[in-house]
């Protein structure tokens, strides 16, 4: 499994629109071939900081996705909300157990 934490910032104002953004492509992102999971939290902490929390089946997928029409579409939208770069963090993991 191949994760991804981005970590950016916005102004006040701008947050709604940054996550209203991020949700409309949930349904995009999550068809695409390799996505196990595509998660926005908005900070419950600061009215300016968002995550997004990507969980896909290998490096290759998350790639394609970062290659994609719909990545350049919401860059372009959200880049200009940003008033930090954002900070993407990448990981492999292994699923030990899901638990219901």
């Amino acid at each position: 499994m191949y994760l991804a934490i981005v970590d950016f910032t916005t102004s006040p104002a701008d947050r709604p629109a940054a996550v209203a953004q991020l949700e409309a492509e949930l349904g995009t992102v999550r068809a695409m071939p390799g996505c196990l999971g595509f998660r926005v939290f908005p900070s419950p902490e600061t009215d300016t900081d968002v995550t997004i929390l990507h969980e896909w089946e290998d490096a290759a997928s998350f790639q394609a996705y970062t290659e994609s029409d719909a990545f350049a579409t919401s860059g372009a939208v959200l880049r200009p909300m940003m008033t930090t770069a954002p900070c993407s963090r990448r990981f492999r993991a292994e699923l030990v157990e899901s638990v219901a």
